[in-house]
């Protein structure tokens, strides 16, 4: 499988922010991608409005995802990304991982772990989702869903590998910070390593979030990585580095706890 991860920094309209993502698809497709990952919450934000979500959150088959997919339709690659949607709950939103092939939303993930911590609280305008996600198959690679704040969470990953994931996902917008970079590059390793599983982890960059969007593989190696500037990042996925780091660190044939239930 050849992964691709778009890295960019969302702008305050999603009109912008379609024309970018539109050109990231183009970009991979072009380039043989089988997978492209975009960073999380890409329909529209504002660090200086971050109500900004719950005014500008669309429903699925509203004009942002529409355009996507209509550009997906013909293609086999796969595109993930999150978006804030609207909910019935007090006016807030959902924050949905959607994966688009060919024209059509394949699978959903409604965001579990909200981001309330270091002075920050997207329960303010965001609801949690309760069902674990579901694998997407790409490739004949089993690919688990997470989102940003997730991955602090070892559970869900352990999860995702035990019902066979080879993959991992992670569309996140990680916020600047004292050591937050270090947190980031340490969290998507861990969950590779420990999982031996491959993480595929799209940032998004600009004047509040790191960017940093790194691809790690089964045995704790990055294999690529970008720094802060938008960019779309390429890496190969490979079967046989799966097996042999399974082979090698059989982690969930020696686990001693049951599987985790959410």
């Amino acid at each position: 499988m050849k992964a691709a991860i778009g890295q960019f920094a969302v702008a305050a309209d999603a009109v912008t922010n379609a024309q970018t993502c539109l050109q990231l698809m183009a970009q991979a497709q072009a380039a043989g991608a089988d997978l492209l990952v975009l960073p999380e919450g890409i329909l529209a934000r504002d660090i200086a409005d971050p109500d900004l979500v719950r005014r500008a959150a669309q429903p699925l088959d509203g004009p942002f995802v529409t355009a996507l997919r209509e550009a997906s339709r013909g293609s086999k690659m796969t595109t993930m990304m999150t978006v804030h949607v609207p909910a019935s709950h007090d006016g807030k939103v959902w924050n949905i991982l959607i994966a688009l092939r060919n024209g059509e939303i394949i699978a959903e993930y409604k965001k579990i772990h909200l981001y309330d911590a270091f002075s920050m609280k997207e329960s303010t305008n965001v609801i949690p989702g309760n069902e674990v996600p579901p694998l997407v198959d790409v490739c004949g690679l089993k690919v688990g869903l997470m989102t940003c704040y997730d991955v602090r969470f070892p559970e869900l990953a352990r999860r995702l590998t035990l019902d066979g994931a080879d993959v991992l996902v992670l569309p996140a917008a990680w916020v600047k910070g004292p050591m937050k970079e270090a947190h980031w590059e340490v969290l998507c390793t861990a969950r590779a390593l420990e999982n031996t599983c491959y993480m595929v982890a799209a940032g998004e960059c600009g004047a509040r979030n790191i960017g940093a969007s790194m691809v790690v593989d089964p045995l704790g190696v990055a294999i690529a990585r970008a720094g802060e500037a938008p960019t779309l990042l390429f890496a190969d996925i490979d079967p046989a580095r799966i097996a042999e780091a399974r082979r090698v660190l059989p982690c969930n044939e020696n686990r001693r706890f049951a599987a985790p239930q959410l």
